[in-house]
């Protein structure tokens, strides 16, 4: 049983990915917003805001891996996770690519404030590695990713479950949501940055929303559907972390 559960892990994997792959053969030159693409003014802004987030999600780590050191295998997979995910990447608007963001396995495990730190190094990697995104941008991108999409996605988790929807839905919906509101934020973030001639800062976020819906609607999707996946597994392999981290194994849930 354990093996079956192992290669539907790695076959879905492995197709999700390759759908996403073959769906990102043009050209692009950033994920999220690039190397200068935003005004000097808007960077700074966008670092002011999430550095404190960052010190708060520090703090978090320092003190859950002090406590539970085992809890660092489940730390490092939630980074992977994020790091895939979110370089898998298909051109949407100018300046900017629309892309599953992978947020949504740390968050759940560990809480959006571990993620922000998770996610800005994923993003910090991407931008020095892969060319995607920016140093100077990196402020507004782990805005989006790594600290709204971890807060809404966290939000819509512990909502789904206090009222009763199964944890699999519950995952599902958390992931789906937050992968959304990434791209909520980022479309808020340039149309600050580019209000438009006619009708301003809410006709521009109009126009970048609505192309990004056209690709972040089936990614988001899929990426719910691959979280719940990979969580599914790590309630069969990881019984002990998650009582730490408080959240259900499957066993525990076959008993109920």
């Amino acid at each position: 049983m354990k093996k079956q559960s192992l290669l539907l892990l790695l076959i879905s994997v492995f197709a999700i990915t390759s759908y996403f792959w073959m769906n990102s053969y043009q050209p692009a030159y950033a994920m999220h917003i690039m190397e200068g693409f935003l005004p000097v003014g808007w960077a700074l802004f966008w670092w002011a805001l999430t550095i404190p987030f960052l010190f708060v999600g520090f703090r978090s780590i320092q003190k859950k891996l002090k406590e539970n050191p085992q809890l660092k295998t489940l730390l490092a997979l939630s980074g992977a996770f994020a790091f895939i995910l979110s370089a898998l990447k298909i051109p949407s608007v100018t300046g900017s690519t629309s892309h599953p963001t992978g947020v949504g396995l740390g968050t759940i495990l560990f809480g959006p404030a571990v993620m922000t730190v998770l996610g800005t190094i994923v993003l910090l990697f991407q931008s020095l590695l892969l060319a995607h995104g920016g140093l100077t941008t990196l402020g507004a991108n782990a805005f989006s990713m790594a600290v709204a999409g971890p807060m809404i996605t966290y939000v819509v988790f512990k909502a789904a479950q206090s009222i009763k929807l199964s944890f699999s839905i519950s995952v599902f919906l958390a992931a789906f949501i937050g992968g959304l509101a990434t791209y909520v934020v980022t479309s808020l973030q340039l149309a600050l940055a580019f209000p438009a001639e006619i009708g301003g800062v809410l006709a521009s976020f109009v126009k970048f929303s609505s192309v990004f819906a056209l690709t972040q609607i089936p990614l988001s999707i899929s990426e719910g559907l691959l979280t719940v996946i990979v969580m599914n597994v790590i309630r069969n392999y990881h019984l002990a972390e998650l009582s730490v981290l408080n959240l259900p194994t499957t066993k525990e849930a076959h008993k109920a």
